[in-house]
């Protein structure tokens, strides 16, 4: 008995493998490439207009520093994508970001913080479904500038190279030099305004950014033909307020300020939300 359904079992088996090989090799191509890659994600409802807002995080953070700010904008009836920044290389994060923004349909609205605004001010660049930039205490580089360069225009910062701990990786097929901010000085120059758990919690699982990254020149800048709003924290120890106020002028964003650390978005979730909304209020 137990031989004939392990026979049965194993005749099952056989036949399903056939079948999902078959759906497989009717949906690629001659050319031997899936006949609809990459597949496009479908706005629920192309027709009201709403846009997705895609999120972006920076250096020494993930995806889960947009958890509040999210939620408030999803109960605002918006869809939102919180997209896992790579943090290899400028150009590298930039490309990636910009092929999953290719994949939404409909009307976008890209919030990026810190590190982040870099990368979003570059991926964003002729793509004509992306309609409006928010910054949050972010960078914001013209064209051929590194963020390491704008992080230097003004006093303020505790980011520097006392504050950063050096570990060197490997790819296998290359490698580099990752950056860590010290513990003993990531609550006072990263997140100042959160509760000293949270901070330590953020510390101790902070998301390391490729020292290669601080260097490379961006590219052309999406704000040059994109409507943009700019969040800036005022108590900012990461990228000075200074800095903050040249870069949002500079591209012509809509500036509110908040008193806050780096992480505005975390400290102050409901004015990142609401600056959101004004931006995707205006896409049409």
């Amino acid at each position: 008995m137990f031989r004939s359904s392990r026979r049965l079992l194993a005749a099952l088996g056989t036949i399903l493998v056939a079948v999902l090989a078959a759906t497989l090799l009717t949906s690629t191509s001659q050319a031997g490439a899936p006949s609809a890659w990459p597949p496009r994600v479908a706005h629920p409802d192309p027709g009201s207009g709403r846009p997705t807002v895609v999120m972006v995080h920076g250096a020494w953070a993930d995806s889960s520093g947009w958890y509040e700010s999210a939620e408030i904008l999803r109960s605002r009836g918006l869809d939102v994508i919180a997209l896992a920044n790579p943090l290899r290389g400028l150009a590298s994060d930039t490309a990636y970001v910009r092929s999953a923004l290719e994949t939404i349909e409909g009307p976008v609205v890209v919030v990026a913080h810190s590190y982040g605004g870099a990368v979003v001010t570059g991926a964003a660049t002729g793509l004509p479904n992306v309609k409006a930039l928010v910054y949050v205490a972010a960078f914001v580089p013209d064209e051929g500038e590194p963020v390491g360069a704008l992080n230097e225009l003004n006093p303020g910062s505790l980011i520097n190279e006392q504050a950063l701990i050096v570990r060197p990786f490997s790819t296998g097929t290359g490698g580099g030099a990752d950056l860590y901010i010290r513990p003993e000085i990531f609550r006072e120059a990263f997140a100042a305004d959160l509760p000293a758990r949270t901070a330590r919690l953020m510390q101790m699982t902070q998301r390391p950014l490729s020292a290669a990254a601080l260097g490379e020149p961006s590219g052309t800048p999406a704000w040059r033909t994109i409507p943009s709003w700019y969040l800036l924290a005022t108590q900012d120890r990461t990228i000075p307020p200074a800095t903050q106020q040249f870069m949002a002028a500079r591209a012509g964003s809509t500036i509110v300020r908040v008193r806050s650390s780096h992480v505005a978005m975390q400290s102050h979730p409901e004015s990142t939300a609401a600056l959101v909304l004004a931006a995707a209020r205006t896409v049409r």
